[in-house]
């Protein structure tokens, strides 16, 4: 036997209790408005937890992140007092509302919609910030420093949110013209006040988008040189190479010479030497093969050029241009002391003696 509602309805209906009217409206009107609450809820339950859900997965198996953005918002924003409020603006319109009460309906709808499609919005910026900052570490193999992006992304969230702040007012009735030369004035002052603090956040971004340096390179800075550390939002620390850590405003890292020598492929070596005045000629010419075969004999090592370049005072002077195919400071290092004693084990094979201050005095009887 099948259930006839409309007949339900109207016995119900026709209950004394039922017409009882208040506020404009009957009790059997508000039971129908609970009963249009409660379905339309249910409605909504089953789309959030069936078909977005369903949606979700679907936009998991495409190539593309643009519907997986969307879902994300729409899963975000899609939330029980969203839904709870729609079902309530839904049946609330089966009763006869009053214009205050209705007024004060519409500043509460135009609240939730505008908070809610802020938050929708905000959700994009959320999801474009992580993946932006994802790609960046696979890119670099490395983590990267998040707080300037970070910083970005909150920014442009508190500016989507300022605008939904003067959308309200304007609906509310407000006049906003004058709010916004008021903001305007408020944030010249502001501007002006916190210039210091502002020009380093945007040499932050400066740094940030530019790389002349990144977290882990080793940097020179005039007298001040060491391995980055952080770069943040106002600043940048550095660990020097005596130990101690090194702070530098962002403003004066972009104003200034930066020697980023993680960017360098080999390194330039330099180096001079002398022998005495009494060496033959003979030995003075085996001196550029000896010194080819010694720099070119260490590993990494590349000769450049050897000159007998000036007579000195007290030496014959030789001078040595060579590269090493590493950027480790310590490695060069290690290259230029095993060149040194190679240069000076084969001088003394060959009994070719090394140049050091000397004075004759010739005395006339």
């Amino acid at each position: 036997m099948a259930f006839d509602f409309s007949q339900t309805f109207a016995q119900i209906s026709s209950l004394p209790i039922m017409k009882y009217t208040f506020w404009n409206n009957t009790t059997f009107d508000y039971l129908i408005a609970l009963v249009i609450f409660l379905v339309a809820l249910a409605i909504l339950r089953i789309f959030k937890y069936v078909i977005i859900k369903k949606l979700k997965k679907l936009a998991k198996k495409t190539k593309n992140d643009l519907d997986d953005m969307v879902m994300e918002a729409v899963e975000k924003v899609f939330v029980p007092p969203f839904y709870a409020f729609i079902s309530l603006y839904i049946s609330l319109q089966y009763l006869t509302l009053t214009e205050t009460v209705g007024l004060y309906l519409y500043y509460f709808l135009v609240f939730i919609g505008t908070f809610y499609g802020i938050k929708f919005v905000t959700t994009f910026i959320d999801y474009t910030t992580r993946k932006f900052l994802e790609k960046e570490e696979k890119r670099e193999k490395k983590k990267v420093d998040k707080s300037v992006i970070k910083l970005l992304s909150s920014f442009a969230k508190a500016f989507m949110w300022v605008i939904a702040a003067l959308l309200i007012l304007s609906n509310l009735g407000y006049n906003i013209n004058t709010l916004i030369a008021g903001l305007g004035i408020g944030g010249l002052a502001i501007a002006f006040a916190l210039q210091n603090v502002l020009s380093d956040i945007f040499a932050s971004f400066s740094i940030y988008f530019d790389k002349p340096f990144e977290t882990g390179d080793y940097i020179v800075i005039g007298s001040d040189s060491g391995t980055v550390k952080k770069i943040g939002i106002k600043s940048t620390r550095i660990q020097t190479l005596q130990g101690e850590e090194l702070v530098v405003s962002n403003r004066e890292l972009t104003e200034t010479r930066i020697h980023n020598y993680k960017k360098m492929k080999k390194r330039r070596g330099k180096f001079s030497f002398g022998v005495e005045y009494g060496t033959p000629t003979k030995k003075l010419k085996k001196i550029p093969e000896i010194v080819k075969g010694a720099v070119n004999g260490v590993k990494l090592a590349e000769l450049d050029r050897v000159h007998f370049t000036e007579f000195g005072d007290f030496s014959l002077n030789f001078e040595v241009v060579y590269y090493v195919n590493s950027k480790d400071y310590a490695k060069y290092r290690d290259i230029q002391q095993e060149i040194n004693l190679k240069i000076k084990e084969i001088f003394e094979k060959e009994k070719i003696n090394m140049a050091f201050p000397t004075q004759t005095v010739f005395l006339k009887k």
